[in-house]
């Protein structure tokens, strides 16, 4: 054990239509970027939530600016991508908490803003909001090493190797944060460990 030893890789089911799409989106195909951005940002914006709450779609735009811009420097596959995108939106999320020690910002929301309604009202997707919160909110609930975690190896999909690029640990201190995260939630929710 030890050293050798490595970790069976994980594939998503979409790895290689994302490293497809990437390798196109960085010859100019618009298409192929969009199906980049959609089979990646759903992870990416329930990681984004846990971190910064409310503005994770402020910060996942941010995030997305930045990958747009600097898609050409990239070098990897699909799963590799799904890391690079994860540093990203991790710095501008902590970029953001940073801003807000610094400058709290009012959380009330205007009046009138409340009573817009929202482009895609529909009880289906309330109840898939409000489970995804309750997930996110129990996740959000883990000591923070272990949160995220859970987010980036769960929600994102990232094997241990990238998380821990993403957070810079090592994949052993990734793969126990994880394992423990879970643990604590199965217990949370009664299930067996």
């Amino acid at each position: 054990m030890g050293q050798g030893r490595r970790e069976p890789r994980r594939v998503q089911a979409y790895d290689e239509e994302l490293g497809d799409a990437v390798t196109r989106a960085q010859d100019g195909d618009e298409a192929a970027f969009a199906v980049a951005y959609r089979l990646v940002q759903p992870g990416l914006l329930g990681y984004l939530r846990a971190l910064v709450g409310d503005e994770a779609e402020d910060v996942a735009s941010d995030a997305w600016l930045e990958i747009s811009r600097d898609l050409g420097r990239f070098k990897g596959d699909g799963a590799g991508f799904r890391g690079w995108t994860a540093t990203i939106a991790r710095n501008r999320a902590l970029d953001l908490l940073r801003r807000r020690r610094v400058r709290p910002q009012a959380t009330a929301l205007e009046p009138y803003v409340l009573e817009l309604p929202g482009p895609d009202s529909t009880p289906d997707q309330a109840l898939e909001t409000l489970s995804t919160e309750y997930a996110l909110g129990l996740i959000a609930g883990l000591p923070r090493d272990q949160a995220e975690a859970v987010l980036l190896r769960v929600v994102v999909g990232l094997d241990a190797p990238a998380a821990a690029r993403v957070l810079g640990k090592r994949p052993g201190a990734v793969r126990t944060a994880a394992h423990r995260g879970l643990r604590r939630l199965a217990r949370q929710l009664g299930e067996p460990a």
